[in-house]
């Protein structure tokens, strides 16, 4: 029987992205997205109803997301769901939670300025708009996502060669 854990969201930070570090090293970053869903009810009544879903990032990710990242912002995660099952401090009854960890991360929008994204080991991000205090500008146009077996990259970031490693 064949098995499928797999994630997409789009949605807007609820909160600036809180990262931390492993005792290992590894960055953790916890993100929370708000999703819409609006739909006509019965009475064509146009509806509207707001969940919101915890996501861990890992690795240059979760670096990235905190850098690049801030309430507000427009975002496309894919992953995979998880259980978390801990033990209640004050009732000590066992306690579960549904958690989406995050494989790719998409910049959606920016504030001020282009938008970016990064695939599991991403190596890019967007630019919020003049409160980064690199010196890094990205290029003014939001990539197109990248096709299967392509890099996160965008178009510009690669120089034109003969000599294809290929």
């Amino acid at each position: 029987m064949a098995n499928l854990n797999k994630v997409m969201l789009i949605g807007n930070l609820t909160r600036d992205p809180e990262l931390r570090y492993t005792p290992k090293g590894t960055a953790v970053a916890d993100i929370s997205l708000a999703i819409n869903r609006i739909w006509n009810n019965e009475q064509n009544v146009r509806q509207e109803e707001t969940i919101f879903v915890d996501v861990t990032l890992w690795g240059r990710q979760a670096e990235l997301a905190q850098q690049y990242l801030s309430k507000g912002r427009s975002t496309y995660i894919e992953g995979r769901l998880q259980m978390d099952t801990w033990d209640d401090k004050e009732t000590g009854k066992k306690r579960n939670k549904l958690k989406v960890i995050g494989e790719k991360i998409e910049f959606l929008d920016s504030k001020g300025g282009a938008g970016g994204g990064a695939n599991q080991g991403g190596n890019q991000g967007g630019n919020q708009g003049g409160n980064q205090q690199g010196t890094h500008s990205p290029p003014q146009q939001r990539p197109s996502p990248p096709q299967q077996g392509a890099s996160a990259a965008p178009p510009d970031d690669f120089a034109e060669e003969d000599d294809i490693p290929f």
